[in-house]
């Protein structure tokens, strides 16, 4: 075995595990609102968006055959590999990228924070870029365009789209009963929810595609610049369906139970206006953030129905998170890019690799201290991820 092949099984694996941490970290994305309102089991819920991600998966390409180009100096006008950074050059640079995104995605997930998949994505590429390259490996003007302008615009159109629509919604069916108004929408709710995941898969499987595409055409293993290998779209559409069925609890806990009180009539307003928004940039080839989308489109629905609880202070500790997300990721990517480096050859990518493994181990561990399950979580919002403690039962002595 080749040093060069070595790494570039090693990135395979690290995209296929970024690509499940994609999985469950956007679960909430498509299916939060439902399981909140009840319109779907919890578990029948991530099974369906499992599905969907699936079959969404081998809909479009035009996301995986742009996602990297546009925004690091790694590749030529034809999406080649530079020649100068053909071989182990690239892979250690897109190896670095993806630890720095699945660490973010981790960290944010413990919390509970549904920051952007796809932002973690780029910010580890970037960084790792910047660390090998300086800062010209960066395509500034794809940055801008690219993430910045959709990062800012996506989350205000989709809040404009789904608070328009719930106010129209609330206003026609203002005469009919709750419960009947709510058990109809609850239904409408299962096909609003399942078109999110179409789209999720449609949108966020293709980065995991792109990237291990390029990694291939850096070993030398693939050549055709417009097509990705049959058995790349199988396996990442596999992987990010695997990982949408564990179920990001925390994440949907979050979304579902903390941003805003939903009801049904919200609910389907806020998946309509994400899934529009999401397969439109899919077919445009844009690398939108979905969860931006659903978050805007879940305060958007608070907003447009009169008297809803929206918790603003939670709010803004997201769009905290959604600030980081760049730098933060950027910073892991640039780390691990020095470590690998600095070792040097498969043994700096294999020691970063277990250090990956540490970090995953310790970040699970300690979720376990406050456990987010199908049982728990539709528990009542009491300020914190958490979910209020049930008093135990009062013994009466005989």
């Amino acid at each position: 075995m080749t040093e060069a092949f070595f790494i570039l099984s090693v990135v395979v694996v690290t995209a296929l595990v970024f690509d499940f941490t994609n999985g469950f970290h956007d679960t909430a994305n498509a299916m939060a609102t439902s399981i909140a309102t009840g319109a779907l089991k919890p578990r029948a819920a991530v099974t369906l968006s499992a599905v969907l991600n699936l079959i969404g998966a081998f809909l479009s390409i035009e996301v995986a055959l742009t996602v990297t180009n546009k925004v690091i100096s790694i590749q030529g006008a034809n999406g080649a590999p530079a020649p100068e950074l053909m071989g182990v050059p690239v892979l250690v640079i897109i190896f670095a990228g993806l630890v720095g995104g699945i660490v973010w995605n981790l960290i944010t997930w413990l919390f509970g924070l549904p920051s952007s998949s796809s932002h973690a994505l780029f910010g580890g590429l970037i960084g790792a870029a910047i660390a090998a390259l300086g800062v010209g490996g960066v395509k500034w003007d794809g940055v801008i365009t690219a993430i910045v302008i959709p990062a800012v615009a996506a989350p205000v159109v989709a809040g404009l789209v789904a608070g328009v629509s719930t106010w129209i919604v609330f206003a026609v069916v203002a005469r009919v009963p709750i419960q009947r108004r709510d058990a109809g929408f609850r239904w409408g709710q299962i096909g609003s929810a399942s078109l999110v995941s179409l789209a999720h898969g449609t949108n966020d499987a293709q980065k995991t595609m792109g990237v291990i595409t390029l990694a291939l055409i850096a070993y030398g293993s693939w050549t055709n610049l417009q097509a990705i290998p049959t058995w790349v779209k199988i396996t990442c559409a596999l992987t990010i369906a695997a990982g949408t069925y564990v179920g990001g609890w925390r994440v949907i806990r979050t979304l579902g139970k903390g941003l805003v009180d939903i009801t049904s009539p919200q609910g389907m307003a806020a998946e309509t206006a994400s899934a529009a928004i999401i397969l439109t940039s899919s077919h445009l080839g844009m690398a939108l953030s979905t969860t931006q989308v659903a978050t805007g489109s879940i305060l958007g629905s608070g907003i447009g129905a009169h008297g809803t609880t929206v918790r603003w202070a939670l709010a803004g500790r997201m769009a905290i998170a959604w600030l980081v997300t760049l730098p933060a990721a950027g910073t892991m990517g640039a780390l691990c890019w020095f470590a690998a480096h600095r070792i040097g050859g498969g043994l700096g990518v294999a020691v970063v690799m277990a250090a990956l493994i540490v970090t995953t181990a310790g970040l699970f561990y300690r979720s376990r201290r406050t456990p987010i399950t199908p049982v728990n979580v539709n528990a009542d919002w009491a300020g914190t991820l958490a979910p209020p403690e049930t008093p135990a039962p009062i013994k009466i002595a005989a």
